[in-house]
């Protein structure tokens, strides 16, 4: 039983949400979102709630009914607050500055690396060094930040590269760390 589809969602001041045949649109102060959501699936609009039902009980409709109740949640979410993603650069000369609707990155490269940011997405740039990305999109908020992330995936022997804030990096040992940890190399007779 999905415990997290049957709770209903909670229609803030400001918002307003309708439904039309299997699309649910969420229009809010920052913008408006739109769902298309599985026919197995029932959402209705009581007062100042959404609840979100199933029609049968197969496993692949469960599934569903959860998803589609907190997909909904986080298009309410994003219209009233927006999503945010914070980014840090760490490296020595690594920085990072936004023009107009681009960010442009210096990490290490012979080039600086350009990103334009999608309709509905903002870029904040801190320090030089810290990168936020907002929008009222969930999945397209972390889908650009993984994306300015693989521009320079933390390296495992020294950390430097672009991380989420607060992200913990493993770091390797290095060889010469490993063979005097691990007594004479070589094997000897």
């Amino acid at each position: 039983m999905s415990r997290i589809g049957n709770s209903p969602i909670t229609i803030p001041a400001g918002v307003e949400v309708s439904r039309s045949d299997m699309v649910v649109n969420v229009t809010g102060p920052k913008g408006t979102l739109g769902l298309t959501y599985n026919p197995q699936i029932v959402v209705e609009i009581e007062g100042d709630r959404i609840i979100v039902k199933r029609k049968n009980e197969q496993k692949k409709v469960k599934a569903l009914h959860g998803l589609t109740r907190n997909l909904i949640a986080n298009m309410v979410t994003g219209v009233t607050d927006l999503w945010r993603k914070n980014l840090e650069l760490v490296g020595v000369g690594f920085r990072a500055q936004v023009s107009g609707n681009k960010l442009i990155l210096n990490v290490g490269f012979s080039h600086p690396v350009e990103i334009t940011a999608p309709p509905g997405i903002d870029f904040e740039v801190a320090d030089n060094t810290k990168i936020k990305v907002a929008g009222i999109d969930k999945q397209l908020v972390g889908q650009i930040a993984a994306n300015i992330k693989k521009v320079r995936v933390p390296d495992v022997y020294k950390g430097k590269g672009i991380r989420y804030q607060g992200e913990y990096i493993r770091k390797k040992l290095g060889k010469s760390a490993k063979v005097g940890a691990t007594g004479a190399a070589g094997g000897g007779k």
